[in-house]
Parts: structure tokens; C-alpha cells; sequence
């Protein structure tokens, strides 16, 4: 997959074009680990859910939790992958104090799921598809903690044994934003399967970024691996920063080495932590407890059955059914919560309106009180009413912005507000003809220059209606009739 001209980096020896490449580690979403029985709740006290297999007893047997298994297969097929019906758990040998065991239960040679692919959405409706080369299983670490003691390192074994899903991908991004654009949809693409909560703040969805750059043309240059990156604005980051240094390295006559950097988000750079490890230096081989994983094609037909509408068709509906275009109902299924409560308000209504009251006023506001979705002050059912009135000419747009302010303040629903406050439109031909006529009257010299050629006083007139009809007056009937009696 090559970069557009618009991706290529600018160095002094020419244009580069930087190849991307993601592993994304997404914990699983399950009551407990994926070889015991410990709780997986974040943000308990430390060392509070650990059971004598993930403390890495001797004699304890690891045994699989089938939900943890049943997420993959069903996070597999949500990326139109290849569900491997055999696959074999390995060890990753690896010495570290917060790895108990000193050694990791992965997925190797054989991974629970192959190969498969994500759209990705850019900018101006362009769409890229991203390859997926493999899913596997694996338990997480513990946790370091250097910062509790000025001489001392703590352990937290908590997170030791949960389950993730590592997903690879092909090295198949150009730029930054074809990177921030796979995190995003893969996080849709999870949340809306339930496998991960996508919350990498928390940790449960972290990024290793590959990064090479090479002359357009050329093969594949020597990659940089920058660990466990937090947020899709730092993976940019990273990856503009780095494609950047290896760049000037490359121009300066040097060599890039193959190691594992750091992203320094307060310097925003990367930094050297260790050499790329191969994987023979982990020495991978079968785990001797774990049988091979054999999977029961009834339970993968009925994970395939019971998948949801996903983000990508759900979009093609919303731009199918409702005429919105994709950038919108791109916006709209991105949060499956997001998308449900449009489609709601939508349902009856005027599509392209209500898209535009939950995108613009609606987003605003939870934007403004720091609230999701689900926590909103206006239900669905709330904020179709305040369109309802709109639509069958009860009030205006206009009065409707301030009908929506007192809505999120008071949580009362529209009519009330309405009824309340005596904001019902006039849409009385005959008063409004009055006001109309009132209004000329007073302003007869602005009348004659209206009607001499200056049009723009058409504004004016209008605002005097509106003040005279304390705002209330209908739009459309205003200025039909006020055209008719301007009229030469």
C-alpha cells in the first residue's frame, strides 16, 4: 500500500514516505482472568484480586475461561477475520519482577484468529482498508510501581492474568492520521461488540507503534517499536516525531537500529529503551498445561449470529434510509450509544434536523458539562419533542436554541417551557399583517429607500416586525408578506 503525495515527508535529500504498522493490546471485558478465577475490576487496592495462578505459585494449573475465549472469536469476526478452529497457547519467557511466573501465556505460531480487515474513514468521505494479520490470546502483567517509595519499586499483581487481545496489523498506514483513524475505528469496533471498553486511560486498550521510512519505491526500511502508547493523539504524536528522527538520521549518513522506544509525551519525543527483542530471545514453545485450543463451529455459528450491527453498515444505513451524508452519519455511529439516540429522535422526523440538533446543541452542551451519552440531561425522547414543535411551526429555530438552554438547565421538556414563558409563534396572517403595517407607517422614508433599490433594508424591516411581535412572529409568513406589502 503506497502513500499519497500529500503523506510523504518533506527531508533534505528528497520525500520519504513512513510505513505504519499497530499492535493494539485491548483487555477483555470479563468478570474474571483468563486462567483463573480473580476478579478484574479496575482500581481496586493493590494486590486485591490475585489468585495463587497469577501469583505464580508452584503446582497451580492454569484453566481457560471460555468467556474470555468466546470475546475473541466473537471480536475476530467483527473484523471479518478467519476464526482458526485449533490453536495452541505458548510461553513467552521473559524475566521481570512484576511477571511472577517468568514467563507470559501467549499465542504464537498458532493465534485464535486470523487474518482480516478494518475501513478506515479520512478526511473528505476516503476510505482505506487496513489489514489485520492475526488476533491471539494472551494474560497481562502485573504492574511496577516507581513511584510510592523514594528507594523502592512496589508490585501490584492485580492486572496480572487479565485477558487481552493482541491485534495486529499489516504495515499497511501512510501518515498519522490513517493511525489515529484505525485506533478510532477499532475502538468503535470493540465498544460495540462489548470485548473492550477501548478506555485507554484506564489501560484496557494500549498501542505499540511500528514505524519505518523508507525512499517511495524502496523495501522496507529498519523499524522502531514505541511501546504502550495511552492516547490516539500521543500514538500521532509518536509517530510524527519518530518518522521525523529517522529521517535526519538517515539523511546525516547514519543507520536506524531495530529497539524499543519510549513516547515522552511532556517533550514530546521518543526515546530509547532497549534493543528489539526477536522472538526467539523470548524462546517460545507450548505451554505443557494448556491442551490446544479446539474451538466447536455450533458456538462460533452462534457468536456470529448474535454479532451487532456494526459501525460500517450501520453508516451506510444512516446514509441510505436517512439521506445524511457519510461524514455525518459517520459522526452519529461512531458511539453506539451515540447512534441508538439519534435514531430515536430521528424516527418520524425530519432525519437531516435531528442529526443536526444532536451533532450541534446536543454535543455541545455534554461537551460543556463534561457528561456522555448516557448521562445526558435531555433524553431522546425529550429532545423529538422540542423538534416536534419546530416542525409543526409552534415555535422557531431561533426560539428553539433558547427553549433548548432552559431544557438543559431545568429538565423540563419542551412544551412546558413553551407554555410557560408564552413563546408559541404568531402565525395570525392578519396580525402579523398589522405589525407589518405598523411598521411601514413608522417607517415610511426607509420604505421609499427600499423600494428605490436598496434591498438590504429587507433586513431591517424584518428585525422591526420581530421586535414589534416580541419575536414571535413566523419567519416564512413575515417575509412573504412583508415582500408582498414592500412591493413597489
Amino acid at each position: 500500500m503506497t502513500a499519497r503525495e500529500d503523506q510523504l515527508f518533506e527531508g533534505r535529500t528528497g520525500k520519504w514516505e513512513v510505513v505504519i504498522g499497530l499492535e493494539v493490546h485491548a483487555q477483555v471485558v470479563s468478570k474474571s482472568k483468563l486462567f483463573s478465577g480473580a476478579a478484574t475490576e479496575f482500581g481496586a487496592e493493590p494486590n486485591t484480586q490475585v489468585s495463587p495462578v497469577d501469583a505464580g505459585f508452584p503446582g497451580m494449573l492454569p484453566v481457560i475461561n471460555q468467556v474470555c475465549v468466546e470475546q475473541a472469536i466473537r471480536t475476530g469476526l467483527g473484523l471479518n477475520a478467519q476464526i482458526n478452529m485449533v490453536s495452541v497457547f505458548d510461553r513467552k519467557n521473559y524475566f521481570y519482577a512484576d511477571l511472577p511466573n517468568g514467563y507470559q501465556i501467549s499465542q504464537f505460531t498458532q493465534p485464535i484468529v486470523g487474518k482480516g480487515t478494518i475501513l478506515l474513514d479520512l478526511a473528505h468521505d476516503e476510505t482505506r482498508e487496513v489489514g489485520i494479520t492475526r488476533l491471539h490470546l494472551e494474560q497481562d502483567a502485573g504492574k511496577s510501581l516507581h513511584d510510592q517509595h523514594p528507594t523502592l519499586s512496589f508490585i501490584d499483581l492485580n492486572r496480572a492474568g487479565v485477558a487481552l487481545m493482541e491485534i495486529v496489523s499489516e504495515p499497511d498506514m501512510r501518515s498519522a492520521e490513517e493511525a489515529g483513524a484505525y485506533l478510532k475505528k477499532l475502538r468503535s469496533i470493540l465498544r460495540y461488540l462489548g470485548t473492550c471498553d477501548g478506555n485507554m486511560e484506564e489501560g484496557s486498550m494500549r498501542c505499540d507503534c511500528n514505524v519505518s521510512v523508507r525512499r517511495v519505491g524502496d523495501p522496507l526500511g529498519t523499524r522502531c517499536e514505541i511501546k504502550n502508547v495511552n492516547s490516539i493523539r500521543f500514538v500521532q504524536q509518536a509517530i510524527e516525531y519518530e518518522a521525523r528522527r529517522q529521517i535526519e538520521i538517515i539523511e546525516d549518513g547514519g543507520t536506524i537500529r531495530q529497539e524499543t522506544r519510549l513516547y515522552d509525551s511532556g517533550r514530546g519525543i521518543t526515546r530509547s529503551m532497549r534493543s528489539k527483542e526477536e522472538a526467539h530471545d523470548y524462546r517460545y514453545f507450548p505451554d505443557p498445561d494448556l491442551l490446544p485450543l479446539v474451538l466447536d463451529p455450533v458456538v462460533v455459528a452462534r457468536i456470529k449470529a448474535s454479532l451487532p450491527e456494526l459501525p460500517d453498515p450501520k453508516r451506510q444505513r444512516f446514509v441510505n434510509a436517512f439521506k445524511l451524508s457519510p461524514y455525518d452519519a459517520g459522526v452519529l455511529v461512531a458511539e453506539q450509544a451515540i447512534a441508538d439516540y439519534f435514531e430515536q429522535v430521528a424516527t418520524g422526523r425530519d432525519p437531516k434536523l435531528a442529526a443536526n440538533w444532536v451533532t450541534g446543541a446536543l454535543f455541545g452542551a455534554l461537551n460543556r458539562l463534561g457528561l456522555g451519552i448516557e448521562e445526558s440531561p435531555i433524553s431522546a425522547e425529550t429532545l423529538g419533542g422540542l423538534l416536534d414543535l419546530i416542525l409543526d411551526n409552534t415555535i422557531s429555530s431561533n426560539t428553539a436554541k433558547d427553549v433548548f438552554a432552559d431544557m438543559v438547565e431545568t429538565g423540563k421538556d419542551a412544551a412546558t417551557i413553551v407554555e410557560e414563558k408564552g413563546l408559541r409563534q404568531v402565525t395570525d396572517t392578519g396580525a402579523i399583517e398589522a405589525a407589518i403595517d405598523a411598521v411601514i407607517a413608522a417607517q415610511a422614508d426607509k420604505v421609499a429607500e427600499y423600494r428605490s433599490g436598496k434591498d438590504k433594508l429587507f433586513g431591517f424591516f424584518v428585525g422591526q416586525v420581530m421586535k414589534a411581535t416580541g419575536g414571535k412572529a413566523n419567519p416564512v409568513l413575515l417575509n412573504d408578506l412583508l415582500r408582498q406589502k414592500l412591493a413597489p
